[in-house]
């Protein structure tokens, strides 16, 4: 037991050092004011939380919500498909299947939202192809629009939804796949009530995955959504960077970061906090 805390305590001390106190130190800030140059005055009170039930920012998170919900749909729709694609398939072509799956998370964040505005602009790829092709004679307006953030954010987490769909998948065992075909059941009738049951566990952590990393996303909406699409995380990126108001930020932060631990405690009472078939990684 003693060697195994010894081995334990570099991890705590670097969560200690990086996370918690960080976190702790947001906490505080979030109960102070800042006074007219945006410096931090120790005065403490509950008014930036009190500011966050103005209509304006809960409209802003109800937005927020609606598009990270809307995220993680498309991405169950396209990712267990894409999952289930790969743990069909032969090991050795699994391997290539997770890499090519994996390569763009190898790519840095702000090349990957740029290249939309290559594909996607008025004299980009898209445009020039459906104009050659004397399918359109105009140019499309596709930048700075909900459905380009919704793209561009899909694009970024549907290998966060494959790879936890994946792993249950590989775990479910076999034999039950072949029992429910010896009695008769259609492959759908299997898929329904026996593969898709055994992998909930990783759709759940999928989602979870999906949805906490869209609530806290602010580059895609910022390059691809321009000034006309705004998500929870831009507002506070603007409280810390724009209008220097840090305890505002730091507030909105406490919140955003309180909703997420919600969520995930949620997902730990639906999967009964097992690991198995695919737990939050």
């Amino acid at each position: 037991m003693k060697n195994g805390r010894l081995l334990l305590a570099p991890a705590l001390l670097w969560l200690g050092a990086f996370l918690i106190i960080p976190l702790l130190l947001v906490a505080i800030v979030s109960v102070m004011q800042r006074d007219s140059l945006g410096s931090i005055v120790p005065e403490f009170s509950a008014s930036n939380y009190i500011r966050f039930f103005e209509p304006l920012y809960l409209r802003i998170f109800a937005e927020s919500i609606g598009l990270s919900l809307l995220t993680t749909v498309l991405c169950l729709l396209l990712g267990y498909p894409v999952a289930y694609f790969i743990a069909q398939a032969p090991p050795s072509r699994q391997k290539l299947y997770l890499l090519l799956m994996m390569i763009p998370l190898w790519i840095n964040f702000m090349i990957r939202a740029y290249a939309w505005i290559l594909l996607l602009r008025a004299q980009g790829i898209v445009n020039t192809v459906l104009q050659a092709l004397d399918l359109i004679d105009q140019p499309l307006n596709m930048l700075y629009t909900p459905g380009t953030v919704l793209l561009g954010m899909v694009y970024t987490q549907l290998p966060f939804m494959v790879l936890p769909i994946y792993v249950s998948l590989e775990q479910v065992d076999r034999r039950l796949l072949e029992a429910a075909a010896d009695l008769g059941a259609s492959p759908m009738r299997t898929f329904r009530h026996v593969t898709l049951p055994l992998t909930k566990a990783g759709v759940a952590a999928g989602c979870i995955l999906v949805f906490v990393f869209s609530m806290g996303l602010f580059i895609v909406p910022d390059i691809l959504g321009g000034s006309k699409t705004a998500m929870f995380s831009n507002i506070i990126q603007n409280q810390f960077l724009s209008a220097r108001n840090w305890p505002f930020g730091a507030a909105l932060s406490v919140l955003l970061i309180a909703f997420c631990m919600v969520l995930i405690s949620l997902y730990y009472r639906l999967t009964g906090g097992q690991s198995k078939g695919g737990g939050l990684m």
